[in-house]
């Protein structure tokens, strides 16, 4: 689903939780197991909002910086560093940055996932004085 119908970027934005689970719901509900809607993309910060219907779930990546995961409705399973944390509902968790992960769902669930990019350094000049 496209961000478009509403600003990412901005000095003060905001937005109901409510309206963009409705958002995510319909869009799941055309698709396969699972849907993002970008709520905020600003500077290094991204917050995605994600769906995944019963069953659903998200291979096996990293994100180049830490994250939180705050899960709006349903639970979810977040498999990190050899371990499997389940999310119920109201429950915010923290993974440091790179780290790879996974994200299931037996039941399904609607979750906030929020990052900050690591700035990247310019490159160092090996030119000798």
């Amino acid at each position: 689903m496209s961000s478009l119908d509403h600003a990412v970027t901005g000095n003060a934005l905001t937005f109901s939780m409510e309206e963009e689970k409705k958002a995510v719901r319909a869009a799941l509900a055309e698709v396969g197991e699972r849907i993002g809607r970008t709520i905020v993309k600003n500077g290094p910060l991204r917050v995605t909002m994600v769906a995944l219907k019963p069953g659903g779930a998200l291979r096996e990546h990293h994100a180049e910086g830490p994250i939180t995961v705050q899960v709006l409705e349903g639970a979810i399973d977040v498999e990190a560093a050899g371990k499997v944390h389940t999310l119920a509902a109201g429950t915010l968790f923290a993974l440091g940055a790179g780290l790879a992960h996974t994200v299931t769902s037996r039941d399904g669930g609607i979750f906030l996932i929020s990052v900050v990019a690591e700035p990247h350094e310019p490159p160092h000049s090996t030119t000798a004085q």
